[in-house]
């Protein structure tokens, strides 16, 4: 599925992307509905903005010895990527020109900073957090 169009009040320049992915859990977990993109609803008016950083799709992958977090970000290195934990909560950061993109993410458990592995080919950022 795929729509074009213009958004109120952007101005013609403005360049947004908007799109969402559905996440189907096993047994007791839920089916998610997560958005991506740099557009978002202004929380006086409701009404779309562009916003300068763009969240990225994330998936998470509980394998046996660690977590893996793969993060899309097209145009990033390794080097422009920036990890900050506290408690459960990874904040995913990268800057590169006009592309910019920031996730939090929610852990299933505490994961030290130290124990995370990065690495990034192509756009694909991959965090291993080891347990």
């Amino acid at each position: 599925m795929r729509r074009t169009g213009e958004i109120p009040g952007t101005g013609k320049g403005a360049k947004g992307i908007y799109g969402f992915t559905v996440k189907v859990g096993l047994g007791d977990q839920a089916t998610r509905v997560e958005p991506f993109g740099n557009i978002r609803a202004d929380k006086k008016t409701g009404q779309p903005v562009v916003e300068e950083i763009r969240e990225p799709i994330v998936d998470l992958f509980e394998e046996k010895d660690h977590l893996l977090i793969v993060a899309e970000m097209p145009g990033i290195s390794a080097a422009e990527v920036q990890l900050e934990v506290k408690d459960d909560v990874l904040t995913i950061m990268a800057a590169k020109g006009d592309k910019k993109y920031r996730k939090e993410v929610l852990l299933p458990g505490n994961y030290p900073k130290g124990k995370m592995r990065l690495s990034c080919n192509n756009g694909v950022v991959e965090i291993k957090c080891v347990k």
